[in-house]
């Protein structure tokens, strides 16, 4: 500890000195911001690693940022794979990895931006990163987006304290946003991106009874209500189909379920990349998804890209973004009764399915890249700005 505390000292004072440089040598030499963005690589399949690589990649190119990536879970040397194959090994290991990574990381970083979940997942990933940021002297955005923060910021002194101590909380949704200001915690709203060139609109007309779900295989997200619901519908439409894309570690228990349930049709396609999972909602003609806690899922506005109807349980932050009856449907959680009422009034009134899909769609506009892009850019260069008030030329984004 003794020499990550003198490398850090050492390179606090190298950084700083080479932003200096840097800022006061004007945009000729380096005119692009570079952000360091502390997040799970694809490596673990969700959707903070998915929001981060769509991040990354609408950066790819980009005039005035230039992003690149500090995983959590650095991949470890070869030598050390088998030992990282053990539970609280591979914890340790990945942690001594991961933190002497931050310094080099930060060093060449204007804006350290970064990716937070809660609960252990806060204290091993972007604790560590706050804190290396600061002894560096770099500013930090906190990007908080776990539908788990009511319970997480109120049992949790350490992450209310590291929120307040940020330069900056950015939350994707208005729901989290109003559980931060409980604690009197500010945050800005940036939604997550959408992708509409990859999740191409169709109306669907006839609307047919082909369901898919592309949330894991974890107890949060409740898949057995799904299966329950489906079974309901399958009642009403024998040739129903029911695609759940994802893993977990709940799969061995719902497939039991499905089996128990006497389900047909139903399709465990096991985790998908997420360049390719598009092709499961062009396919599928509703989306559903059963949460018991959510934020901001990026799987319904997938859905909302891809034209599809959209049924949900109404917890967390999802009534912030599906108003009941106008972009989808909404029932209680873990109501599987509600939720397959739901399914079959989309099935079975034609004119209400277009409706909300295509008020849905529209809610889109907002998300793309184009709309979402001048709103991080605007933060980065504020914090920079903010850092370089007595320099005498700022590099524009």
């Amino acid at each position: 500890m003794a020499s990550i505390s003198a490398e850090l000292k050492s390179s606090r004072r190298e950084a700083c000195t080479a932003r200096d440089e840097r800022m006061l040598s004007g945009a000729s030499s380096s005119p692009r911001l570079a952000i360091a963005i502390v997040a799970p690589s694809l490596s673990i399949l969700g959707g903070q690693a998915v929001q981060a690589r769509r991040l990354l990649d609408s950066w790819a190119n980009d005039e005035g940022i230039a992003a690149f990536l500090v995983p959590i879970n650095p991949e470890p040397p070869r030598w050390l794979r088998p030992l990282a194959r053990i539970k609280y090994l591979r914890t340790l290991i990945t942690q001594l990895i991961y933190i002497p990574s931050l310094v080099g990381a930060f060093r060449r970083a204007d804006v350290v931006h970064v990716f937070s979940a809660s609960y252990w997942s806060f204290l091993l990933a972007p604790l560590p990163a706050v804190i290396v940021a600061r002894l560096l002297g770099r500013p930090v955005i906190m990007n908080y987006r776990s539908g788990e923060a009511p319970d997480h910021l109120a049992r949790s002194r350490v992450a209310r304290w590291t929120l307040r101590s940020v330069d900056l909380n950015v939350v994707p949704s208005a729901f989290l946003r109003r559980v931060f200001a409980q604690y009197s915690i500010d945050a800005t709203v940036i939604p997550n991106i959408v992708d509409r060139n990859r999740f191409r609109f169709r109306l669907r007309d006839p609307l047919r009874p082909h369901i898919v779900s592309t949330r894991n295989f974890e107890p949060l997200y409740n898949v057995s209500c799904t299966l329950r619901a489906f079974a309901a519908v399958q009642r009403r439409y024998p040739d129903a189909t029911l695609t759940l894309v994802g893993g977990g570690s709940q799969e061995s228990s719902l497939r039991r379920l499905s089996d128990e349930l006497g389900l047909r049709n139903v399709t465990f396609a096991g985790r998908v990349a997420p360049d390719a999972i598009w092709q499961f909602y062009a396919n599928a003609d509703i989306y559903l998804q059963t949460p018991n806690i959510d934020n901001m899922p990026t799987s319904i506005l997938e859905a909302y890209a891809s034209g599809l109807p959209v049924v949900a349980t109404d917890v967390g932050g999802v009534p912030a973004i599906l108003t009941d009856g106008v972009h989808g449907l909404l029932a209680p959680a873990n109501d599987s009764a509600g939720v397959a009422r739901n399914v079959l009034r989309l099935l079975e009134d034609s004119t209400l399915a277009r409706r909300v899909a295509l008020a849905a769609f529209d809610t889109t506009d907002a998300l793309v890249w184009e709309q979402v892009r001048h709103r991080w850019a605007g933060l980065y260069q504020g914090l920079v700005s903010d850092g370089a008030a007595e320099s005498p030329s700022v590099r524009p984004v």
